[in-house]
């Protein structure tokens, strides 16, 4: 596979992720929260087992173990972001749940008893102006469901970097795969204690969560672990970026969901954040060389210009 090719299934991926905005609001108007995130994930492991059921059996004591344990962070990330999305617009939820972007280097340097870089607290400080303006800046305070959203991110956050750490130490295909099973079961179980689970009663429900298990769950997961071997970390991430972009365009596209100015302002600056974190010094250090010839060239050819007059 090329690079351009990965990249662009990449931001197929990231198409999926930013419907899942829209899949979840729509499930959420007959699903209880547990109730939808257990049937999403009962239609994923179906689904992707299906598809690897030759490898299901290759599996240790340890792929198992932190299945469990990664799928309690992952059970974690979607109740507080279906929570919080049941106060905040989708476009909004979108732009709030992308500074995992930011939250990665910060859990990373918490772990690793390291203050972060430059470059992350410069991300981080952009993003909290911009989780200002976007949450609405007549008020210091955010509503209960931008800090489930924010609180969502940072489980993410979590998620990732204890994935980073393990995922040497496991069988990646079996891994994730359960890991599928094990949240739908533990959402089942906190579903029956604390709600009354039942199927989706009409077809657009039905749809939000197909669309969630088999769009934004199996294929996508699947499909990112394919294509992140045959392109970049940079090229990665800053397609990643993208994610909020199509949760407002589904957004207005479902709903006619649209942001006021201050709360475009807002999404500019967390969009900023996160470009900010994904460059990398190299890359960087790449445009500031290539702009500082092209000034010296022009100072050059000025030079020339001056001479002959």
């Amino acid at each position: 596979m090329s690079q351009h090719k990965a990249d662009l299934i990449l931001v197929l991926v990231t198409m999926f992720l930013g419907s899942s905005y829209i899949f979840m609001k729509i499930g959420m108007e007959s699903l209880a929260v547990f109730n939808l995130i257990a049937l999403r994930f009962l239609v994923a492991f179906v689904a992707a087992a299906i598809l690897f059921f030759r490898v299901l059996g290759k599996f240790d004591v340890a792929t198992m173990v932190f299945s469990m344990i990664q799928s309690v962070l992952l059970l974690g990330v979607f109740s507080f972001i279906m929570y919080g999305m049941k106060t905040v617009s989708t476009s909004k939820a979108g732009f709030l749940v992308s500074l995992t972007v930011v939250f990665v280097p910060l859990v990373h340097a918490c772990i690793v008893k390291k203050l972060p870089g430059r470059r992350a607290l410069c991300g981080t400080l952009i993003a909290l102006l911009g989780i200002y303006v976007l949450t609405g800046s007549a008020s210091i305070g955010l509503s209960a469901g931008s800090v489930f959203l924010i609180i969502g991110a940072l489980f993410n956050a979590i998620y990732i970097e204890f994935t980073g750490r393990i995922i040497h130490c496991v069988n990646l295909i079996p891994f994730s795969i359960y890991q599928m099973g094990f949240v739908a079961v533990v959402a089942f179980v906190f579903s029956a204690a604390f709600e009354r689970p039942h199927l989706p009663d009409s077809a657009s429900v039905w749809i939000s969560v197909l669309g969630l298990g088999l769009l934004c769950s199996a294929a996508g997961y699947l499909l990112q672990a394919a294509a992140q071997r045959y392109t970049t970390s940079l090229h990665a991430g800053l397609i990643f970026t993208l994610e909020p972009i199509f949760a407002v365009f589904f957004a207005f596209l479902a709903d006619g969901e649209q942001m006021s100015f201050h709360e475009y302002v807002g999404a500019v600056l967390v969009l900023a954040s996160l470009v900010i974190m994904e460059l990398k010094p190299r890359f960087l250090q790449h445009i500031k060389g290539g702009f500082r010839a092209r000034i010296t060239q022009i100072k050059t050819k000025f030079s020339r210009f001056v001479a002959k007059i």
